[in-house]
């Protein structure tokens, strides 16, 4: 399929202009081509946006294993919605993708499921670093320094070492220390009201952890990720080592605080928790002053009648790859943020993290996976309107200015007016690990 968008404001590596990009086969082929030739589609792009796919580092879609609450097809068909491109998802199914033979069926089952592009972690265990060893395609190693299910929990400092010292893939981690944690639900006698989630998973749980998964990577010189920072006191540990760890944060780390479970209850139970307002403020300084690079979801839907249950019975995670995007075009519009830093955040951040090959910039020979945006589109989030199969959503009936209109992928036209074609099918992700992370190669 050869494709020219014309005359869409690009966010290009070397600035935002108005310029043509010419696709075929799947690439992007030139930008402002002199002679397109002969095409088989011509986007109008004036007065809109055109971005790189986002790249969603941070999923749980569920597959195999829970796919009552999602699986690889609903929930790339809410990421083609939402603008995301590329999606990792992490190792906690049933089973958990903890060896290399599993990871190779996640690939298979994505590969005939998923309307985008896909990778997926390999989870480390207490012992099974020489599966650890054996894989390389795969964005990098996922350790649950904290509570997870099966035997994904790695608290014991001897095989966090092993993990650190003998692998060589970049390792990212949950970081809330158990033992704070089950210090804490002893204290307040298990906790009953969705507020208590944060006093129990509270600043000090993911302080220790960060600060130990830190030393670990300092130690070991390790490319270390700092998945989902919810905490202000975590920010100068991760700032001291910055040409070794990079960190994100999650929009609803962002945007909703201890105040909101008032309002949603269990629908904002996160793990980490939520924290205070302060802590919002903090993150989004983090963000701006380079302290943290990404952001991503964490996108963990539960069906609503699981969210229902009394806390602790409820779940935590919450679903939001179809409305991240939007979130942060919509702070653009408030002049709280610029849209290239959205871009550097969602599309070249992550790429450079995590190795990504050709993909989190429009750049001649890279993939065309590309967002266009209309910056001036006003809706409102509604549950009813939601593609992830859980159905619902914590900003349900907020109002946001700044959406995707159209999403490609590897140059075929996934999600358009509304609507996503269920029937394309994206491509893995390629990971190049030599090239050292986020801050050894820019795009």
């Amino acid at each position: 399929m050869r494709t020219l968008i014309e005359n869409a404001t690009c966010v290009l590596p070397d600035g935002t202009r108005t310029a043509s990009v010419l696709i075929d086969n799947g690439k992007i082929e030139a930008i402002d081509p002199s002679d397109a030739g002969a095409v088989d589609a011509r986007i109008d792009g004036s007065g809109h946006v055109l971005i790189p796919g986002v790249i969603d580092d941070q999923v749980h879609f569920r597959d195999p294993g829970l796919t009552h609450k999602e699986d690889l097809h609903t929930g790339s068909l809410a990421c083609a919605k939402g603008g995301v491109t590329t999606f990792f998802e992490m190792p906690n199914t049933n089973p958990a993708t903890i060896t290399k033979e599993e990871l190779e069926k996640k690939y298979e089952l994505a590969a005939g499921k998923s309307v985008v592009n896909f990778g997926f972690y390999i989870g480390a265990t207490p012992d099974n670093v020489k599966e650890l060893q054996q894989v390389d395609q795969a964005p990098g190693i996922k350790i649950f320094i904290g509570s997870s299910t099966g035997n994904l929990l790695v608290d014991e400092q001897a095989a966090l070492e092993r993990i650190f010292a003998e692998t060589t893939l970049p390792i990212c981690a949950h970081c809330e220390d158990e033992t704070t944690v089950r210090d804490n639900q002893k204290r307040i006698g298990g906790g009953t009201e969705f507020s208590d989630h944060s006093r129990i998973r509270n600043v000090e749980a993911a302080v220790v952890a960060t600060r130990r998964a830190i030393d670990l990577a300092h130690r070991h010189q390790h490319r270390f990720h700092v998945l989902h920072v919810s905490t202000a006191a975590e920010l100068p540990l991760i700032k001291d080592h910055q040409n070794l760890i990079s960190a994100e944060v999650c929009p609803h780390h962002l945007l909703f605080n201890t105040d909101d479970y008032a309002r949603l209850g269990s629908l904002v139970q996160m793990n980490p928790s939520i924290k205070s307002a302060e802590d919002n403020a903090a993150l989004w300084e983090a963000l701006l002053d380079g302290t943290v690079q990404v952001i991503a979801t964490d996108h963990a839907p539960h069906t609503l009648e699981e969210k229902d249950q009394p806390y602790p019975k409820s779940p935590s995670g919450l679903p939001a790859v179809e409305n991240s995007l939007a979130l942060m075009l919509d702070r653009v519009n408030q002049g709280l943020c610029t849209l290239e830093q959205v871009v550097h955040w969602m599309c070249e951040a992550p790429a450079r993290v995590w190795d990504v090959v050709d993909k989190g910039a429009i750049k001649t020979g890279f993939d065309a996976d590309l967002v266009l945006i209309d910056m001036n589109k006003e809706q409102t989030i509604r549950n009813e309107d939601q593609l992830t199969k859980c159905g619902w959503t914590p900003w349900d009936g907020v109002k946001l200015t700044g959406w995707p209109v159209m999403t490609w992928v590897g140059g075929q036209l996934v999600y358009n007016d509304g609507k996503v074609n269920p029937d394309l099918r994206g491509q893995a992700a390629r990971f190049d690990h030599s090239r050292g992370g986020y801050w050894n190669y820019s795009l």
